[in-house]
């Protein structure tokens, strides 16, 4: 059995416990290199795990499964362990186990809260994959370099393990289960704990769901769909079609590549969105101003918060509703949630919605056509590269977002 090459520790608020759990595991594992993804600590967990001997790596706090896929970026090649900061107890065995992902778990309970996270965590993984795992959330895991291949970039936050059982099963990779005495900090029955539990079954609930990776490499739930839950039919079925983008697009991008094509999701926005814009609003003016609004967000969403910003600019002079956005905006732009084309696409829907009843036929025209110019400009450059360069646009569009 090959060598652990290194295990990686996210860590958040742990400057009590980092420095014995370094320590550990380097008397443990000498050969490994121990990283510390130090998660946007605000107390001395990253001066205590680099005095104990660890590797640290100093992020903005963006979640454990973020935090891990950046420290497995920074590891070596080989066997990884992935371990949780506050973990006592012996590895050896985890580390000697056979299987692409070997999974520790505790062979006796210690404090917790009724089991609803973890019972959930066990329904969703079995749902998704055939696999019933009785430690559906543990974050003592060892990884073969072909379950890194196909598990990393993780899912966000504490879905991350979930995910991964998940992917790896999916991959007809040999996935195994270890009773071993390990102890580690419980979280009671108070305020406190029942607030972590629920941040894990909801982690677990999106990371479940449809993910994509972002312009890091970290891989986010898409949330965009939650738009298309109205009461209005045309919206439901622009997110509708936005999502099986998401699903299920290709390495196509613009409306050429797509048509050339032929058979593709995109050639799907393009006749559809355009269509319930039309079956909306009974007027070709309608279908076009839908379907370019949907389109020029769609074609802003390429950094956290960049679409959203531009819909909430314009909502109020079309008269849009902006709860959903303020809602979806500080998620986006903390980098814990995405967009999608379903998001950018049904928000680009409903400004064009609004805006026919709000613009008279000579304004309805003229917005078509600034529209219709934005398009033409994206297809032939990038409008990121665009607002990257203007100071003005660089500045409002970096407002709020994770550095």
């Amino acid at each position: 059995m090959a060598e652990i090459a290194a295990v990686l520790v996210a860590a958040r608020d742990e400057e009590a416990t980092i420095a014995r759990t370094v320590e550990a595991l380097r008397a443990a594992f000498e050969t490994a290199e121990v990283i510390v993804a130090d998660d946007g600590s605000r107390d001395r967990t990253a001066a205590a795990a680099r005095r104990a001997g660890a590797r640290v790596l100093r992020l903005p706090a963006r979640g454990k499964g973020q935090a891990l896929t950046l420290a497995e970026r920074a590891a070596p090649a080989g066997r990884l362990m992935l371990v949780d900061a506050d973990l006592e107890g012996d590895l050896a065995r985890l580390a000697a186990a056979d299987g692409d992902l070997a999974i520790a778990a505790f062979a006796e309970r210690r404090g917790g809260g009724f089991g609803i996270a973890k019972q959930a965590g066990r329904v969703l993984v079995r749902a998704l994959s055939g696999f019933t795992p009785r430690e559906p959330l543990s974050g003592q895991r060892v990884l073969s370099p072909a379950a890194r291949e196909v598990c990393f970039p993780l899912a966000a936050g504490f879905g991350c393990e979930v995910r991964m059982t998940v992917d790896a099963v999916r991959a007809g990779l040999r996935v195994s289960e270890l009773d071993l005495p390990l102890r580690h900090r419980a979280t009671g029955r108070d305020p406190t704990g029942f607030a972590h539990r629920g941040r894990q079954l909801l982690d677990a609930l999106l990371a479940s769901g449809p993910t994509a990776v972002n312009h890091r490499g970290l891989r986010l739930p898409l949330v965009g769909w939650l738009v298309g839950l109205r009461r209005d039919p045309a919206i439901t079925a622009v997110a509708a079609i936005g999502l099986a983008d998401d699903l299920w697009s290709g390495a196509e991008r613009g409306f050429r590549a797509h048509l050339g094509r032929r058979r593709t999701t995109g050639v799907l926005k393009l006749l559809g969105i355009p269509l319930a814009g039309l079956l909306a609003t009974r007027k070709l003016s309608g279908a076009l101003l839908v379907g370019l609004a949907a389109n020029f967000l769609n074609q802003l969403d390429t950094r956290p918060g960049r679409a959203l910003k531009a819909y909430l600019v314009a909502a109020p002079l079309a008269g849009a509703p902006l709860g959903t956005a303020v809602i979806l905006a500080p998620y986006d732009l903390q980098e814990m949630a995405m967009l999608g084309d379903a998001g950018a696409n049904a928000l680009g829907a409903m400004l064009g919605l609004s805006s026919v009843s709000k613009l008279t036929g000579r304004s309805r025209w003229a917005a078509i056509g600034a529209l219709a110019g934005l398009t033409l400009l994206g297809e032939t450059r990038s409008l990121g590269d665009l607002i990257e360069r203007t100071p003005v646009l660089r500045e409002l569009d970096a407002l709020g977002r994770q550095p």
